[in-house]
């Protein structure tokens, strides 16, 4: 099944709605200060506070509302729930390049989050369409989209939005998506043995008691959550760190980009190798060693002196983060029922979506009370405890249900 045509062509449809929607957002994340100006927030204090608003307003409605699609995908259809999520970020992208105050576009990011989840119900899809042997592979590959859309989104957008400003660009992207969510209806075929029986709903504390009673879900749970914060607390420390390594500060910005996109771009290449890597090697190791990866390119980079010898740190973090997210769920795909895997999938995301949370504002209040050495070390600290979490939890190979 792997090799059919109808499979590939589910695959090929994936990775394209998740590269559009990774991109389209990626473009507004960097520019939220531009935009909350164009809204009418000129003055500074004014401006942080929305921005940090809506940037975190998706992953909070995201987190709540993650486990309550997968669950509608495990009785009604996994295809209809991956059209739901491009439909729902397609509708929220155009509102929000129509949105003319902060609130209405504060309300068009909860949508967002409320709505989307592109990322697992197209890993829900992919998980019960694959057949075992290739799982890994499918996951990798949608985690490539991912790669590759937060790689494209903020060097082809910002060239964009010189030229046509952030508000077309969010309307013409919204359009894509919409475009994508309608050929996903007439295109994605859902194979008759994947699609879920109607069995009766399991309550989210249930099934939440379920993952966390399984030894090795919840040790690569936990992981998960420890991964997310250590990335995204390093997002605080990481911009500033970079300007006291340069000579001209000025360019700051500039080396910020470019290593960010050197990040990126190793995780688009990691992410393909270290699915199929998970078909053939325990998920523990890779997910161990990945993690180990990780935090020690990270707690590095507090070293260099100057920073071109950020490259290959980041080169590394990059690659190796690329296995992390793809491990949780290719492991809770294998330890769920497939009349539930949908829902499981979907609160795995929430606990991911938590971390990033926890990590965002943990870097935040850390960057202010360490010293930037330190703070680096400390988010690098987070990878390796989350890789001895998965380290010590049972080892069962490769085999699959």
């Amino acid at each position: 099944m792997s090799g059919s045509p109808a499979w590939n062509r589910n695959l090929r449809l994936l990775w394209t709605g998740q590269f559009l929607t990774t991109a389209g957002l990626t473009v507004v994340v960097p520019l939220l200060p531009f935009y909350m100006e164009e809204l009418g927030v000129a003055e500074t204090a004014a401006n942080r506070f929305w921005s940090g608003l809506t940037l975190a307003a998706p992953a909070v409605t995201l987190m709540l509302a993650a486990p309550l699609w997968g669950r509608l995908g495990d009785r009604w259809g996994r295809k209809w729930m991956v059209i739901r999520a491009l439909s729902g970020l397609a509708a929220s992208m155009v509102l929000m390049g129509l949105a003319r105050t902060p609130l209405q576009f504060l309300v068009c990011r909860l949508l967002q989050g409320a709505c989307g989840g592109v990322m697992d119900s197209a890993a829900a899809f992919a998980s019960a369409e694959a057949p075992p042997a290739s799982r890994g592979r499918a996951l990798g590959s949608l985690q490539s989209a991912s790669a590759a859309g937060s790689l494209a989104g903020p060097l082809v957008g910002g060239l964009l939005t010189d030229l046509w400003g952030l508000r077309p660009l969010l309307l013409g992207t919204g359009l894509l998506t919409g475009a994508c969510s309608l050929i996903a209806a007439w295109v994605l075929q859902e194979s008759a043995q994947a699609v879920p029986v109607a069995a009766s709903p399991v309550p989210l504390h249930r099934t939440v008691a379920d993952l966390f009673r399984h030894r090795q879900v919840r040790a690569f749970l936990l992981a998960g959550i420890c991964a997310q914060a250590g990335a995204y607390g390093l997002v605080t420390v990481f911009a500033p760190h970079v300007r006291t390594l340069l000579r001209d500060p000025g360019h700051a910005a500039s080396w910020v980009g470019i290593l960010q996109a050197v990040t990126w771009g190793a995780t688009f290449l990691g992410s393909a190798w270290w699915g199929r890597r998970n078909d053939r090697k325990p998920v523990e190791q890779n997910f161990a060693v990945a993690a180990c990866g990780c935090g020690i390119s990270i707690a590095l980079q507090a070293l260099p002196g100057q920073a071109g010898w950020l490259f290959p740190l980041r080169f590394l973090q990059g690659f190796c983060f690329s296995a992390l997210v793809q491990s949780v769920f290719l492991q809770v795909s294998r330890q769920a029922a497939p009349d539930h895997q949908g829902v499981q999938i979907g609160v795995a995301n929430s606990f991911l979506t938590f971390g990033q949370i926890l990590g965002s504002l943990g870097g935040a209040l850390v960057s202010g009370l360490l010293a930037p050495a330190w703070a680096f070390v400390l988010m690098g600290s987070a990878f390796a405890f989350g890789a001895a979490l998965v380290w010590k939890s049972p080892k069962r190979g490769v085999a699959v249900p």
